[in-house]
């Protein structure tokens, strides 16, 4: 059995999405956010505190984008995996880690300097400055997504999931109306997979049932 330990539209949703659309059996447990302050027992699982934490019988790990490729190479090769001797085996790898290393890092700084740090030490100049940031590098995706539907092997990747958290956290930001044509129709095309419904689906009832706060819904602006 597959565990994963998860936050409410935390950096976790990516390997929950994953899981969703390989349709494979889970154990999902809810923390609060952050859970290394809220849930001081979850240290014990990843001395770190952050989420994601996937455990995979003997395999542990805790980095999102990482935990989607394996998942992919593991239980979805050829579909949701780009293998070596496919032609975009360079852009999937990139393309996965470009959603977390470029497009999400700094939407996490918008969030603690517009978000969560107390009052007086909010630095509304140093979030804007790291949404645009955020903009700046998403619009590079824009002359590729205009011209296909995914971001490469000519199918539905591990590295568009990476890609789509980026999105759903901008959207969340309130970002998302900032978003250029091709990116816009992409998010679309994202949140009208049955795997992504599932997932919000699935940590929303798991922190119902887990008595876990809920987030409300995403800014559509």
């Amino acid at each position: 059995m597959i565990t994963l330990h998860h936050c409410v539209s935390a950096r976790s949703f990516r390997p929950l999405w994953m899981l969703e659309e390989l349709g494979l059996a889970y154990e999902l447990r809810m923390l609060p956010f952050p859970p290394r302050v809220k849930e001081r027992a979850y240290l014990e699982v990843n001395p770190l505190g952050t989420v994601p934490a996937l455990f995979d019988d003997a395999v542990r790990m805790t980095e999102s984008a990482a935990i989607c490729q394996y998942l992919a190479a593991k239980y979805s090769p050829g579909v949701m995996d780009v293998a070596v001797d496919e032609p975009d085996f360079g852009a999937y790898l990139n393309f996965l880690h470009f959603g977390e290393a470029t497009l999400t890092f700094p939407q996490t700084l918008v969030l603690r300097y517009r978000h969560f740090e107390p009052a007086e030490r909010c630095q509304p100049q140093v979030a804007d400055d790291y949404a645009k940031w955020f903009l700046a590098r998403l619009r590079t995706l824009e002359p590729r997504l205009s011209v296909q539907a995914t971001l490469c092997a000519g199918r539905f990747t591990a590295a568009d999931v990476s890609v789509g958290y980026a999105l759903l956290l901008a959207q969340h930001l309130g970002l998302s109306n900032a978003f250029t044509p091709a990116v816009q129709a992409y998010w679309h095309g994202l949140q009208a997979r049955e795997g992504y419904r599932r997932a919000l689906h699935a940590q929303q009832a798991a922190a119902v049932a887990q008595g876990v706060p809920t987030l409300p819904a995403p800014d559509t602006r």
